[in-house]
């Protein structure tokens, strides 16, 4: 054990058995290191589970990459790609690939005998993924889909539902807009909500081959194929290699590049949390340097000492760092248990309710990356002892002789 650090933790000993009128001014450091950690912790994690949710959200009706045929057409009603084996093979030689389904969007209106509702029509094929959707059902279930054999099932979302006064078993009656005129009847057999008002109210889930039959397409035309990735990471260049390969006349685009003004949005709360982390540094970093002087100015008469007995500034000035750096550590500890207790009961609980027509999500939401956590805490301790180290100078400026004959 180094003399600086006995020393330090001597004095810090000491200190929990003095009632010395620092003691109140030392737990205010403590507690406010303590708050500034617990900010900063909870605003990574909330940041970071609202992007996260919302982006599972948009990937959950649609997927990280859409390969569909190369046009400026940006409206629901896209000209056909022909799918082949070889499509699927360039697709699927990539390892990041999770999982691949083709669909195709009609636009669409549905009229009851009080209500019209505009919607698109989303035609998905029998090996479409209905993960998402299962995990936001509030009433009935998913159909089952037939290479063979046309379903008339469809799922709707709850505002929609509401809207028109539908239930499950209900018909559907959806009328679309083209020469000649055409209507499909189908019979709702799901009703999900995603807390996601502008896709929820936009989408019915249906059958691919009723698109295919209203545009008078063939079984291996469709609007186009989405592919799930195993993550988010390499978004881009997974779709650039894509891309390359695909045929000349298809095209392959990101989630990031067909909903850009989300994703540039989100990209917003990023900017939020440096500020709050940022002030919230300054705040602790302010605090533990009116600690560091506290502790200081009481123990003039020691430095005197030490100094005499021939210790240099910097041995004198660690020993008081390492003084701040116990404090600083008393207050991430504190920190850490009040955001982490707190992140922990809103995960379990959802204690903070919001409403979803303004932020996209029934409550708080919460990721735990403990990568990120320990990465802040170790940042904190960092940026904190650095921060100390300015004023720690003025111990340079106390002589032996007139600390040991004034303190």
């Amino acid at each position: 054990m180094n003399v600086e650090y006995f020393i330090a933790k001597r004095l810090f000993t000491a200190k929990e058995e003095n009632k010395s009128y620092t003691k109140p001014i030392l737990r205010i450091a403590i507690l406010a290191i303590a708050l500034s950690v617990a900010v900063m912790l909870l605003s990574v994690m909330v940041v970071t589970g609202f992007k996260n949710d919302i982006s599972d959200k948009i990937i959950g009706f649609g997927s990280h990459i859409t390969i569909s045929s190369f046009s400026d057409n940006q409206s629901y009603e896209t000209e056909p790609i022909q799918i082949s084996d070889s499509l699927y093979t360039i697709i699927l030689e990539n390892p990041e690939v999770k999982h691949i389904s083709t669909f195709a969007t009609k636009a669409g209106i549905i009229k009851t005998n009080n209500e019209i509702l505009g919607v698109v029509l989303k035609g998905v094929s029998p090996d479409y993924d209905w993960t998402f959707f299962n995990n936001n059902l509030v009433a009935g279930k998913c159909f089952n889909l037939s290479d063979s054999v046309k379903t008339n099932k469809v799922l709707i979302s709850e505002n929609s539902a509401k809207s028109l006064n539908l239930g499950i078993g209900d018909d559907l009656i959806m009328y679309f807009v083209q020469d000649p005129p055409r209507v499909r009847k189908f019979e709702i057999s799901g009703i999900y909500n995603t807390a996601f008002a502008d896709f929820d109210k936009l989408f019915v889930m249906g059958d691919i081959k009723h698109i295919q039959s209203l545009n008078s397409w063939q079984n291996k035309q469709v609007g186009g194929v989405e592919i799930v990735l195993n993550n988010f990471n390499n978004l881009e260049l997974i779709t650039k290699n894509i891309y390359e390969k695909i045929p000349y006349n298809f095209n392959a685009q990101s989630i990031k590049e067909k909903t850009p003004q989300i994703f540039d949005w989100l990209d917003l709360q990023d900017v939020n949390v440096r500020v709050i982390l940022i002030l919230m540094l300054i705040v602790g970093g302010i605090n533990m340097i009116t600690a560091l002087l506290i502790l200081i100015l009481e123990r003039t008469k020691m430095i005197g000492i030490l100094k005499a007995l021939g210790a240099n500034n910097w041995s004198v000035r660690r020993v008081f760092l390492y003084s701040a750096v116990h404090l600083i550590l008393k207050g991430l500890l504190w920190g850490n248990c009040i955001a982490l207790g707190f992140a922990f009961l809103q995960k379990q609980f959802s204690i903070i309710s919001l409403d979803p027509n303004i932020y996209y999500m029934n409550t708080v939401p919460i990721n735990f990356d403990f990568t990120a956590i320990l990465l802040l805490n170790v940042g904190t301790i960092i940026v904190c002892y650095l921060i100390l180290i300015i004023p720690s100078i003025i111990i340079t400026k106390i002589t032996p002789v007139k600390a040991i004959r004034f303190a």
